[in-house]
């Protein structure tokens, strides 16, 4: 069965998507409400990333509902790059968060003597979050990488970026509450810059993907090599690949023995679309038949094993 539309493989990611959103609710009232009252602006921009974070498991679960239709009428090639363009909407989501923060930080910062000091019991709700965070990390990422969605993968890095900026958070309140009373305003712009760093490279790695960029050549180099391992290939070229979704589509022109009747040439090709699927992440592998003439010296060498 293919992986980009396996119910089990939906159903997990449905229920870490959801575990997520959980957690996230919990924690986004907690900072919001200790940040106003405690006076910190760094614990409610890290409220208003976790609250981001609501709205990109929406996200998530949207496109989670919908990559692993199979293909209809209208979309031949099933509906994998609903997870890619959900990857693309978090990381403007996340740039749009960065933004934002950066800016109220900033405006705080041009009146330093108006900071007010911040009271301690945001520091215990800001180690509390991290702790939080780190676990929902340390979980969707092992839900992600054993179903093998890149989306997930992103979320639980997403949540690990929201640990890393709750890091901050805490030791901006800590030189706060030292008397460095700025330290939760830079501590904010840190956090801004972070989010927006973050989106950006879910961003354009998802953007590349819509855009057919090809997989690294380290993956390439292997799936050219199992289609050369298929005793029969003499030779490939016009090698190419596309993501769809988590998957990869790929084409290729295989050359073969001329002489081969086309029920022997189809089953080569047959087989050699097998084994990459096999051993690479592949949705399939569409194939040409490209002869090799009598005296190409390849048919006098014995085949790959």
């Amino acid at each position: 069965m293919q992986n980009g539309m396996d119910p089990i493989r939906h159903k997990q990611g449905r229920v870490a998507v959801l575990v997520s959103v959980g957690v996230n609710i919990i924690l986004t009232i907690l900072q919001l409400i200790i940040g106003v009252v405690a006076h910190s602006q760094a614990l409610v921009a890290d409220a208003i990333h976790s609250m981001s974070d609501l709205l990109g498991d929406g996200v998530v679960l949207v496109a989670n509902a919908h990559s692993h239709k199979a293909p209809d009428d209208n979309h031949h090639y099933g509906h994998l790059r609903f997870e890619t363009a959900a990857s693309v909407l978090l990381g403007v989501l996340l740039m749009g968060v960065g933004a934002g923060l950066l800016w109220a930080a900033f405006g705080r910062l041009q009146n330093p003597a108006d900071i007010p000091q911040v009271h301690p019991a945001a520091l215990v709700v800001a180690l509390f979050v991290i702790a939080g965070k780190e676990s929902l990390f340390r979980y969707m990422r092992n839900v992600g990488e054993r179903i093998r969605s890149t989306m997930l993968i992103a979320n639980a890095w997403h949540a690990r970026s929201d640990a890393a900026s709750s890091l901050v958070v805490a030791l901006g309140i800590m030189a706060n509450l030292a008397g460095f009373s700025v330290a939760d305003s830079l501590a904010a712009l840190i956090v801004g810059l972070m989010i927006a760093r973050m989106g950006w490279k879910f961003f354009s790695r998802s953007f590349g993907d819509l855009l057919d960029k090809a997989v690294d050549s380290a993956t390439q180099d292997r799936i050219r090599q199992h289609l050369l391992d298929t005793p029969g290939v003499l030779g490939v070229h016009d090698l190419k690949t596309r993501k769809l979704g988590d998957m990869i589509w790929v084409e290729v022109d295989l050359e073969m023995d001329g002489s081969l009747s086309i029920a022997e040439g189809h089953e080569i090709a047959v087989r050699a679309r097998a084994r990459v699927i096999e051993n690479e992440h592949v949705l399939d592998v569409m194939t040409h038949f490209d002869p090799v003439e009598a005296d190409d010296p390849r048919l006098r060498a014995p085949a790959a094993t």
